[in-house]
């Protein structure tokens, strides 16, 4: 899918293991079921409240655009297309600040991790290389989320 960075269904695996620091925050810790990546992310739970055990499907996209062109990055009260938005209940707008690699010794790179800040909540997400090759720092990316039902 055009604009489309990386996508998968989640499992929540822990929530504020370090205890709970803000009132209206979480981080919560998954792991994806196809690709095997591993997930810390901070959530207002004021307004999207997630639960141990739940599983969401997370999409990471460079546009809310369905088209998959990119937008200028603001939402557009005016703007009556459809929007990949339309489809989540949850989404943040925020920027890549660091992509980090783990050598698995010599110069092959096994592990990647991508951090994103979203107005100070954070996020990294961890695995293969080959998941995570369209992160690139400073760019500005769209975190969707969607709690599956069972």
């Amino acid at each position: 899918m055009a604009g489309v960075l990386f996508e998968d269904i989640f499992d929540v695996k822990n929530i504020d293991p370090e205890g709970k620091k803000f009132d209206r925050v979480s981080r919560l810790f998954c792991e994806s079921e196809s690709f095997k990546m591993d997930l810390i992310l901070d959530i207002n739970t004021q307004i999207y409240p997630v639960t141990l055990g739940e599983k969401f499907r997370m999409v990471i996209a460079t546009t809310l655009r369905e088209d998959g062109y990119m937008d200028e990055g603001e939402f557009q009260a005016n703007d009556t297309g459809p929007s990949r938005a339309d489809s989540f209940e949850y989404v943040m707008h925020g920027k890549v600040y660091k992509i980090e690699a783990d050598e698995a010794g010599g110069d092959t790179i096994s592990r990647l991790s991508a951090y994103v800040s979203f107005g100070g909540l954070l996020m990294r997400l961890q695995g293969d290389a080959n998941n995570l090759h369209g992160f690139q720092a400073d760019s500005h990316v769209y975190l969707l989320m969607k709690k599956l039902a069972f």
